[in-house]
């Protein structure tokens, strides 16, 4: 239940994320950087779509993804047909993913060591979760600040948690 769960809030995000990308009326906005920011929304999708591929659908998932870390912040003015097939191809890889892990797998050792440190799988999968949201904050503050919309896309709705009923006398 709980890799449903963990999942099921990477799914959300990742959805959220395309929301985000789509959003921006203006393609080439992506890829703005104003003074005091040093990423782009382009590099941040990137970078969010690479770092779910990797951990989560090649070291779990067995995909083969092979990441280029340093690209995700060097690319600019990719397409936005490019970084929303990205942002689906980390969705479908955490999708298969999840759905190998057991419960008991959460509480083993990630596969392998990050940043120097063991950790459990569990554990990681959590920090990813945050890390991810973490950016996706900024993707949001990023096209509020370029575009001057401050309209809200839902990105971290409870309605698409997997648990989420409207509550008794709503």
């Amino acid at each position: 239940m709980l890799t449903s769960w963990i999942g099921g809030i990477l799914a959300r995000d990742l959805r959220a994320l395309r929301r985000e990308i789509e959003a921006y009326p203006n393609e080439r906005d992506l890829w703005q950087v104003q003074p005091g920011i040093t990423n782009s929304a382009g590099n941040l999708a990137l970078h969010l779509a690479g770092n779910l591929q990797y951990f989560v659908g090649a070291v779990l998932g067995g995909t083969g993804y092979v990441r280029d870390r340093d690209a995700e912040f060097k690319r600019r003015d990719v397409p936005r047909a490019e970084l929303l097939r990205a942002i689906d191809a980390a969705l479908d890889a955490v999708a298969r993913a999840m759905a190998r892990l057991s419960e008991q797998d959460l509480a083993q050792p990630y596969p392998q060591s990050v940043g120097g440190m063991s950790v459990t799988t569990g554990d990681f999968l959590l920090h990813l979760a945050a890390h991810f949201t973490y950016h996706l904050g900024q993707v949001d503050y990023h096209r509020r600040l370029l575009t001057g919309q401050a309209g809200q896309i839902r990105a971290v709705a409870l309605t698409e948690l997997s648990s989420a009923t409207a509550a008794p006398g709503r």
